[in-house]
């Protein structure tokens, strides 16, 4: 049970994040009105997992740990290469325990066994992309989301992400009949609510750019640029990614903001580019703003890759300098 239990709280995270950013950027409606709405995301969230899931409670509780499970099950797929469920139980088992590169090598080996035509795999491999890319759901997992729907399109998991990875491509429409697609599965009182909101929130408007921040909104500023003698890593079709953080703190950042890696840029960043609803920078506090360029769009930090960063004080910094001069460990 700890396995499937760290799994759902794990996407309950992560598509709590994704879902009620809307409802935050709105704008309307009380600061306890938003905290109620979260908590009610992330119960459901995790209530969604739990129905829609295909894990097996009772794999879990065949070992006192999860490492223990983990070492056991991987021993014996030594002995029997050609287990599907195996592989896919162990996939999900390395997830559990932050093990994400290691989940993706057995996704993809259940994925080769059915002749690349299992959804489950599939989903696999993309909740591991996110989860080891601070919960960004960027291009590459978005079309194995898409795949995935194509491999099943009566699969919870799959027209749930397959919604949000519409929705990220402002195609607002098909992520809307996406959505009232899933609530045709029956699902659960809790799991029903949070897709019926966030039908109507979408029915209501897509989101508008942020092109300036109001003088009330905490915002960062920064001129991201790269240093000349560095110039011949900016790569065609790069990616710039710029990160908020609480200094010496670690976890999902405060706030991201993904961009084509086109310098010199001037990139805002405010409460609505938050990784969580309601874990944002206000006025006043100290941050660490970074800024990185990734050759084939991950957010995930890899060692040689450009990056710069500085501390920024919210609300008393205006446009500062952000100069990428060194790389990655």
């Amino acid at each position: 049970m700890t396995i499937f239990l760290s799994i759902a709280i794990l996407l309950a995270v992560v598509t709590t994040a994704y879902l009620s950013r809307p409802l935050w950027r709105d704008g309307r409606g009380s600061k306890t009105a938003g905290i109620v709405t979260v908590l009610a995301l992330l119960v459901g969230s995790a209530a969604f997992y739990a129905w829609s899931s295909r894990w097996e409670w009772s794999q879990a509780e065949t070992a006192s740990t999860a490492n223990a499970m983990v070492g056991k099950l991987a021993r014996r797929l030594e002995r029997q290469p050609d287990d599907v469920e195996g592989w896919l139980t162990l996939g999900r088992s390395h997830n559990a325990i932050g093990q994400h590169p290691l989940a993706i090598r057995a996704f993809q080996r259940a994925d080769r066994l059915q002749g690349g035509r299992n959804a489950e795999a599939v989903l696999g491999i993309a909740e591991a992309l996110m989860l080891q890319n601070d919960n960004v759901m960027d291009d590459r997992s978005g079309r194995l989301f898409e795949r995935a729907l194509e491999l099943a399109p009566e699969s919870g998991r799959a027209l749930f992400f397959a919604a949000i990875a519409a929705q990220n491509r402002r195609e607002v429409p098909l992520a809307i009949e996406r959505f009232e697609r899933l609530l045709t599965l029956d699902p659960p009182p809790e799991v029903r609510s949070i897709i019926e909101t966030q039908v109507a929130t979408l029915r209501g408007g897509a989101e508008p750019a942020v092109a300036a921040a109001p003088a009330s909104v905490p915002s960062i500023t920064v001129e991201v640029s790269i240093e000349p003698s560095m110039a011949s890593r900016l790569t065609p079709g790069a990616t710039l990614f710029v990160f908020v953080r609480t200094p010496g703190r670690p976890g999902p950042p405060l706030a991201a903001k993904r961009l084509p890696a086109v310098l010199p840029a001037t990139v805002l960043i405010t409460p609505q580019d938050s990784m969580l609803p309601g874990v944002v920078f206000s006025s006043g506090d100290e941050v660490e703003v970074s800024a990185k360029i990734s050759a084939d769009g991950s957010a995930t930090p890899k060692s040689g890759e450009p990056v710069g960063r500085l501390t920024y004080t919210v609300g008393r910094d205006v446009t500062r300098p952000l100069v990428i001069d060194g790389l990655t460990p």
